[in-house]
Order: C-alpha cells, then structure tokens, then sequence
C-alpha cells in the first residue's frame, strides 16, 4: 500500500520538484495540493493523508496556528515534513511535532535518507495479492490484480475479473471493502472498482469507464469524495487537453 500525502505550497515550481523526488521511489501518491493553510487544513480533515509537506516559508505564523488547530480534529497527526530556505522556523517546527525539516534547493541524498527513516518509523503492512473465498468446504482463490469490479447483488457479492468471468461470494459488499488492497475503492452503494483499470471518469454523469470492459460503472454522490481522490491520484502524472 502506498503513503499518501498533500502539499500546502504556494510555489508552483516547488510543488513539482517535490512531485518529481516522491515519484522516484514509486509507493507515495499525492492527494490534493493547497496554497494556503486554510485549505491545507481542510484537505487533512477531508482525506487523512499519511504525510503533510509545508512551505514554511508563506504565511508562518498561520502555518503553526493551523497545526494546533489540527489537535482539537484528530487523535493522531499527520507525519509533517516543513519546507524552508532558511534554517529560521527549524525551532518552532520542532516544538510542534514536524518529523523533519527539509532546505530548499532540495538536497537528493537528505530527501532519500528522510523518507527511509519514515518508512522505517511508519512500515505500510502490504495487503494479500490472493483473495480467498470460503464456502463450507469450497476455498476459492483470487488474484485481486485480476479483479475488475465488485457488484453487491442482494445479500451476495459478484467479482467481475478481467478474463470476462463472473465469480459469486455469499458475503456482502461491505466484508470485502476494507480486506482489499488499496487499489479497491469504493464509489458506490453497490460497486466497488479496481482503481488500476479506471480509463474515464464523467462527472456530469456521474460514471467512471473500467479498461477492457465495454461497461460504465455509476458512482453517487454518497462517495463522490472518493471520486475526487481518485481524480486527483489518476492526473498526477497526466498531462491535460481541454476542448
């Protein structure tokens, strides 16, 4: 499972440097990116990310108000990593809890041994790749990177694999939404998606188009969050063309 993250960056030109360092090590994946503290605030409160990068070099003192205020929210903060030019806030990021200070220009070789030393701190337990279906004496396993969607048929779950194959389990949708592996969301009441096979998302229509399958998956607005994750995560890489 990958360590997901936010951004609370005014600088343009920052923001991708840092995108381009995590994308190197292929296991972080970006949320949302904010230019303020306000909107950073509300980005935590919404998606819980794993790990929040300040530039702490706009708007400081709003910066450590906003993460005292994220007190009064959560049980547990975020892993923050404050950015500066100058070694000025290093103090202050420490005696609010910041696990590591990093100096712009960034540095490759501190960035490398700060994210080990989160990693080794925080380990991200790796979720099975074989889903196991039991039925009295029946034991069906699954490849999950094979599964294409799941579909709550009453009381009983449909896996649709991505060999045109439909597999039943006498089990509701919800036992499986958090057994997955990261990849699986959830953007429905009845449909859960392999996020691995998303090629659309229409929002006006409130549908998403799977790879490999002539069929549009619906998504209500119950998970409509979700959706805009899933958004964000899916054009981190992308570039775009508007009509």
């Amino acid at each position: 499972m990958d360590y997901t993250y936010t951004i609370i960056d005014s600088d343009a030109v920052s923001n991708l440097q840092l995108h381009a360092f995590l994308d190197e090590y292929g296991d972080f994946d970006c949320i949302n990116t904010t230019t303020n503290p306000s909107d950073g605030l509300n980005d935590i409160l919404k998606y819980t990310p794993d790990i929040v990068f300040i530039n702490l070099n706009n708007d400081y003192s709003a910066i450590f108000l906003m993460v005292m205020e994220i007190h009064q929210y959560t049980n547990q903060l975020p892993i923050l990593i404050g950015i500066a030019s100058t070694k000025d806030y290093a103090y202050d990021a420490i005696k609010n809890g910041f696990f590591d200070y990093w100096l712009q220009p960034y540095n490759e070789f501190d960035i490398r041994k700060s994210l080990l030393k989160l990693k080794k701190r925080m380990p991200k337990e790796k979720a099975p790749v074989t889903l196991c279906l039991k039925s009295y004496n029946d034991f069906q396993y699954l490849n999950t990177n094979d599964i294409l969607y799941l579909k709550a048929d009453n009381n009983t779950t449909e896996f649709y694999m991505k060999d045109g194959t439909i597999t039943n389990a006498f089990k509701t949708l919800k036992t499986f939404e958090n057994a997955l592996p990261g990849n699986f969301m959830r953007i429905h009441q009845s449909y859960i998606v392999n996020t691995t096979y998303v090629s659309r998302i229409n929002f006006g229509k409130s549908i998403c188009a799977l790879k490999m399958v002539n069929e549009h998956i619906p998504f209500s607005k119950t998970y409509r969050e979700n959706m805009d994750s899933l958004k964000n995560i899916l054009s981190k890489n992308t570039f775009s063309s508007q009509n």
